[in-house]
């Protein structure tokens, strides 16, 4: 969540876009924007985290792998190719912002999500939403493709009591889970669609919480819509409850 033939060079290039398909001057335009963002939902992270004590050593613990190794810079080989041919993914699906903690504090608590709840993120990427559920005294568990990124954070996740596996979110397990968390901005119609058949495996009551779109298909009735800060930018999220 992939031909065989080998892919055309033109193709490889569109794929992995580079700083050079852009003129320098929206380059600097870009890049002090993502610093200004990042500048933002860090101090709303901090904000956050240090009303809840014990988990400033796991946030700041992410915070400093993210700084030595960077999820972002995913590397082609065979092992992610043969992870994104059984997930049914595209390389382009794994480029996709985080959800600040403080995001997913407020909306998490707008959900319903308490200290008797249990979320799971799907796609989890670093975590910090995983933090946000801890920050309300709900389980944690995330799911995420790529091994790297369970490597990175599990670490620190696993101090605050979250748990973060390497798995593909189609077919997590989801009976336990009263909440579940899916930036899907990046992905293709035909993973969402494994994704809604996923849902439908969740006991009826279960909130789903999406980011851009929601889950447009029956048995899932809206109960809100918001629209707040990501790393990227502001986007909208929904909040629906699956009924069956």
């Amino acid at each position: 969540m992939s031909q065989q033939l080998p892919t055309p060079p033109v193709k490889a290039r569109q794929d992995e876009p580079s700083d050079d398909a852009v003129s320098f001057p929206t380059l600097v335009v870009i890049r002090v924007y993502a610093a200004v963002l990042e500048l933002l939902t860090r101090l709303g992270d901090l904000a956050v985290v240090v009303w809840r004590p014990r988990l400033v050593a796991p946030y700041l613990g992410l915070w400093l792998r993210e700084v030595l190794v960077s999820p972002y810079r995913v590397r082609r080989s065979f092992e992610l190719t043969r992870l994104l041919h059984a997930s049914g993914q595209t390389f382009n699906e794994l480029m996709y912002g985080e959800t600040p903690l403080h995001t997913a504090v407020w909306l998490f608590r707008k959900a319903g999500l308490d200290g008797g709840g249990r979320l799971v993120d799907l796609g989890a990427g670093r975590g910090r939403t995983l933090l946000a559920a801890r920050w309300l005294g709900a389980q944690a568990l995330g799911v995420e493709l790529l091994q790297a990124h369970v490597a990175l954070a599990a670490g620190p996740l696993k101090r605050a009591g979250a748990e973060l596996v390497q798995g593909d979110a189609a077919h997590a397990d989801l009976q336990d889970a009263t909440h579940v968390f899916t930036n899907w901005t990046a992905l293709t119609p035909e993973t969402r669609a494994r994704l809604i058949e996923r849902f439908r495996t969740c006991r009826p009551g279960t909130r789903i919480l999406t980011v851009t779109r929601p889950v447009e298909a029956p048995g899932f009735t809206v109960l809100s819509r918001h629209w707040l800060l990501f790393t990227w930018g502001i986007e909208q999220v929904w909040v629906q409850e699956y009924r069956g």
